[in-house]
């Protein structure tokens, strides 16, 4: 009789019954790693054509290369873009510099 008592509170235990309450149990309490977040692309024009995207009603063609969110014109500019991608992002850290020094001494009218 006590074997067949073992055998059924064994049986409630193993299905996730319980005779005591127990306090619930989180069921996953670890987060999936974080992607890393792409630096936001600087300018408000293609780095390639030098076309400004603003009222021009196009949709600029964005990617991220290397961690770094690149806007351009068009997918024809993307070839360009892709023949020397260092040589570009030279480029665009050139361009960054040449903004922040014109934001730095903004120039009177």
């Amino acid at each position: 009789m006590r074997n067949v008592s073992v055998l059924i509170a064994l049986a409630i235990l193993l299905a996730g019954g319980s005779t005591a309450s127990a306090a619930p149990v989180a069921a996953n309490t670890t987060t999936p790693p974080k992607a890393e977040k792409a630096i936001p692309y600087p300018l408000d024009f293609c780095l390639i054509s030098g076309e400004k995207f603003a009222g021009s009603g196009m949709t600029p063609h964005a990617f991220v290369y290397n961690g770094q969110t690149i806007q351009l014109c068009c997918k024809s500019c993307l070839k360009d873009f892709n023949k020397d991608p260092k040589k570009q992002l030279v480029r665009l850290a050139d361009e960054v510099t040449k903004l922040n020094k014109a934001r730095a001494n903004p120039t009177k009218p």
